[in-house]
């Protein structure tokens, strides 16, 4: 809504600011072109509440008290227009001047200015009807496009997903009308094991923007869709690999059971590289979404684990973002769970120094999954990793912990760690490790 700049809007008003780009309108200008005319009566609130967030409003239109628009606007002997109900709570409140200008009334009484309601009234009934139109023309483009791909092959049927993804993506009503007309039970049918990649990167484009009940994710749930999706996420665009990774996340939500029946190497494949491939954020935080989703599955974490899922997932935490490292960190603390994957920690001794370098670096959360990981690392060999944390300045970080504001959890754990570092060092040589002051010494 725009800032309301003041003007003077009375009956008497020879000219009136109208729209966004500052048309100046007479009123017989408005009269003989039918804006003041023939409006049809339309419910002035339910219009204002339909529209008011999603259109820019002439600042003629807006009460300078509330800087909402007017429904029944009232004039003062100052020339300043109000809606009526608040420039009389305004009175009652006891001023007897003019908000905008804070002239003193010499009159309290108010005028209806019925020519500027008219004109509210007409100006949001064009944009209302409008809009209604091309609600219905979108109606009727979606229903079209859902019948084309009943019959088009080819080059045709691909063309056909795209426009219907570009219409699906513009306008929220385009969504309902295609699941309210079979069209998820249609695209679902184009994927399939002979499906080429362009249909099925378009068909999974449409159907992640769509509000899919548990009935139609069933069905989408098949090993040749789930295949297809896989591979296409493998091979795609970045666009389509997002468009991939959040389709399979949509589908197991709500239901844990099907996890397992969307996840494949191959998809696991994909979504390590998408993590790997660190110019593309938003793929980035994507893939780990899911990833925390699929690992909660005890044989998927196996399959993690054996396709060097540690590794690549320890290389990558130097340059995530605050949501993506979170979620790096929950999946290799779920990892760090399984004997075959404390073992892959041990074995990779850059993922160890990361960790350390994130202690109370990033949040609370952040660094009780670090401690968390190298405390179960610890537990499986002591003294290799103690000497490799500690020269890494682990040490130091665990001392800042214990100090901190966290809570008396993860202070214990700290101090756990750091009793199990100190015992590979003299006393001497620990504490200069611990980088104190002679005084804290």
């Amino acid at each position: 809504m725009p800032i309301y700049h003041p003007s003077i809007c009375t009956q008497r008003d020879p000219k009136l600011l109208v729209g966004c780009g500052a048309h100046i309108l007479d009123l017989q200008t408005v009269v003989k072109d039918g804006i003041l005319g023939g409006a049809q009566k339309l419910d002035l609130k339910e219009m204002i509440e339909e529209l008011e967030s999603s259109i820019e409003v002439p600042s003629v239109f807006i009460c300078p008290i509330s800087l909402e628009p007017m429904q029944d606007p009232v004039t003062l002997c100052s020339g300043q227009t109000y809606e009526r109900s608040n420039i009389l709570k305004w009175f009652s409140l006891g001023h007897l001047t003019c908000p905008t200008t804070m002239q003193e009334l010499w009159d309290d009484s108010v005028t209806p200015n019925r020519t500027l309601h008219q004109l509210i009234h007409t100006w949001f009934s064009q944009k209302y009807l409008a809009l209604k139109k091309r609600s219905e023309d979108v109606q009727g483009r979606v229903l079209e496009l859902l019948d084309s791909l009943k019959k088009v092959k080819g080059q045709a049927r691909v063309q056909s997903l795209k426009d219907l993804r570009h219409v699906v993506t513009a306008h929220s009503s385009a969504k309902k009308m295609v699941v309210d007309n079979g069209g998820v039970a249609l695209i679902s049918s184009l994927l399939g094991s002979f499906t080429s990649h362009a249909v099925g990167s378009e068909g999974v484009g449409i159907l992640v923007n769509l509000d899919l009940n548990s009935e139609l994710k069933k069905n989408l749930i098949q090993p040749t869709r789930i295949s297809l999706i896989a591979d296409i996420l493998n091979e795609g665009s970045i666009e389509t690999k997002i468009n991939c990774t959040k389709f399979i996340k949509m589908l197991t939500e709500g239901d844990a059971s099907t996890i397992e029946n969307v996840s494949s190497l191959s998809l696991l494949v994909g979504l390590l590289r998408m993590v790997k491939d660190q110019r593309h954020p938003n793929g980035v935080t994507a893939a780990l979404a899911l990833l925390r989703t699929l690992c909660s599955n005890e044989s998927i974490r196996k399959q993690l684990v054996g396709i060097g899922a540690v590794a690549k997932l320890g290389g990558a935490l130097s340059g995530l973002n605050a949501e993506s490292l979170e979620s790096a960190l929950y999946i290799l603390d779920v990892l760090s769970s399984l004997p075959e994957g404390r073992l892959a920690l041990k074995n990779c001794e850059d993922t160890v120094r990361n960790l350390v370098k994130l202690l109370m670096k990033v949040s609370e959360i952040c660094t009780r999954f670090a401690l968390s990981i190298l405390w179960a690392v610890f537990k499986l060999a002591p003294e290799e990793c103690s000497v490799l944390a500690v020269e890494a300045g682990l040490a130091a970080k665990l001392l800042l912990v214990i100090q901190s504001g966290f809570n008396p959890e993860l202070k214990q754990r700290s101090a756990e760690l750091l009793k199990l570092c100190s015992l590979n060092y003299p006393d001497s040589i620990f504490i200069s490790k611990c980088k104190l002051t002679r005084t804290i010494q």
